[in-house]
């Protein structure tokens, strides 16, 4: 067994937390009320654009050409994804620019950086995967009878498609050749696991 994936394999019951999240779950049928998805969308936009400054540090960082073209590679599968908001946002009347970081999300973001300026490029990636591994777990199982034709059909098709499996897997590669199994690759593969439960929690509770 890898290091990825037994890090994905130790951390199963946040997995499942997030899978059984009554916001994912909205996405799923498409009941999830619009207004928490909006308020999501924002905090994910904002969030996006720090994960690929952790991208773009930690492809500064690259011992070796393959590495450095493998962040950049995943920095541009961001920029997708924020292509992607940015059609929420229009659609929705969502003003980007305006977006405040709420509580969960800042702690998500300056985690991320921290690791990222203060990191080598092996607990960067340990810290950035749960991330990929979760959103590509999560869009597969929703997208498991079909992807389903409501209003939330773009994010299930997006997070489980062959394209984001690729992306994961190209991060998760760069854990196993750079990192080792230590309690802190441990605590910090876990703690991105909370943040993103937390993430869901926080856009859930928003008030309407």
């Amino acid at each position: 067994m890898t290091l990825s994936s037994d890090l994905w394999q130790t951390n199963q019951d946040l997995a499942q937390a997030c899978l059984k999240h009554s916001f994912v779950q909205g996405i799923a049928d498409g009941t999830l009320p619009q207004e928490r998805f909006a308020y999501y969308v924002g905090q994910d936009a904002f969030f996006l654009e720090a994960f690929a400054r952790a991208y773009s540090i930690a492809a500064a960082k690259a011992p070796d050409s393959e590495a450095f073209n493998i962040f950049h590679t995943l920095a541009g599968g961001v920029l997708d994804e924020r292509r992607l908001h940015q059609g929420y946002a229009r659609e929705w009347g969502v003003d980007l620019a305006a977006v405040e970081p709420g509580a969960a999300t800042r702690r998500y973001t300056d985690f991320l950086l921290a690791t990222a300026w203060g990191s080598n490029i092996g607990a960067i990636a340990v810290a950035m995967a749960p991330c990929m591994r979760l959103y590509l777990f999560l869009g597969q199982q929703l997208a498991q009878k079909g992807i389903p034709d409501h209003r939330y059909s773009d994010w299930i098709r997006t997070y489980s498609s062959q394209e984001f499996d690729h992306l994961a897997e190209k991060l998760e590669k760069l854990v196993d050749r750079y990192a080792s199994a230590t309690a802190s690759v441990t605590s910090t593969y876990r703690y991105a696991m909370l943040c993103e439960r937390d993430f869901f929690q926080a856009a859930w509770v928003v008030e309407s």
